[in-house]
């Protein structure tokens, strides 16, 4: 009788202990594993979607809108004729432009610009008016042009009706065969050079058409 007491609070004791042991085996390893996930997730930064294919490979940009880079000692340019008389023509050269509209330095007929051929350096640009202007200018312009000069050329609405013999021979001077037969509303893209010896390979033209929006477009090295 006199161990009923001890036994007792034994038996609770034991009882209390394989209760505990118990609960631990059930749920310890899951509340800690919650916990630690509940932490994880309170502390890290979301991870970032994964870049797209087009968002991952940019297209690289080459001067003048070229699809490559040019040679080293070479220029970089594009001519863009006019398009009728509704949308002006540019002239880059190196990634600079030379004649825009945005430049507001383009007008109706011709628009050349002036490049020295040995550095590269753009000398001056003009626009001379095919239509209603004096051919004369034109030629004063051209004459004296020094051996060497590049000259880039856009038309611009008209670049023929005031062309005379002398004029289209000073170009043709300068590499141009398509000026022999150029006309009214024709666009109009060259790059020549005083003293050439053969045509230039830089040069192309198209015709007038019914379609209102036609232009020309040169993008190459020299």
């Amino acid at each position: 009788m006199r161990l009923t007491g001890p036994m007792r609070a034994v038996a609770v004791v034991l009882l209390v202990g394989l209760t505990w042991l118990l609960a631990s085996t059930l749920f310890g390893g899951e509340s800690v594993s919650f916990m630690r996930h509940f932490l994880n997730s309170a502390s890290q930064e979301p991870t970032a979607e994964p870049l797209t294919e087009m968002e991952e490979v940019r297209p690289r940009r080459y001067k003048c809108g070229l699809s490559a880079a040019c040679p080293p000692k070479h220029l970089a340019f594009r001519l863009v004729s006019g398009a009728a008389n509704v949308i002006g023509p540019k002239i880059c050269l190196e990634d600079k432009m030379l004649l825009s509209s945005v430049k507001n330095n383009v007008g109706r007929g011709l628009n050349i610009a002036l490049v020295n051929g040995v550095t590269g350096e753009p000398l001056e640009t003009k626009t001379f008016d095919m239509w209603a202007g004096d051919v004369s200018d034109l030629l004063k312009y051209l004459r004296p042009l020094h051996e060497g000069t590049l000259v880039f050329v856009a038309s611009f609405d008209d670049p023929a009706t005031k062309l005379n013999a002398e004029s289209r021979r000073l170009f043709e001077e300068l590499g141009s065969t398509a000026v022999k037969e150029l006309s009214f509303r024709d666009s109009w893209v060259f790059v020549g050079a005083k003293g050439i010896e053969n045509k230039s390979p830089f040069e192309q033209e198209k015709k007038q058409t019914n379609t209102a929006s036609i232009f020309k477009e040169l993008l190459d090295c020299l």
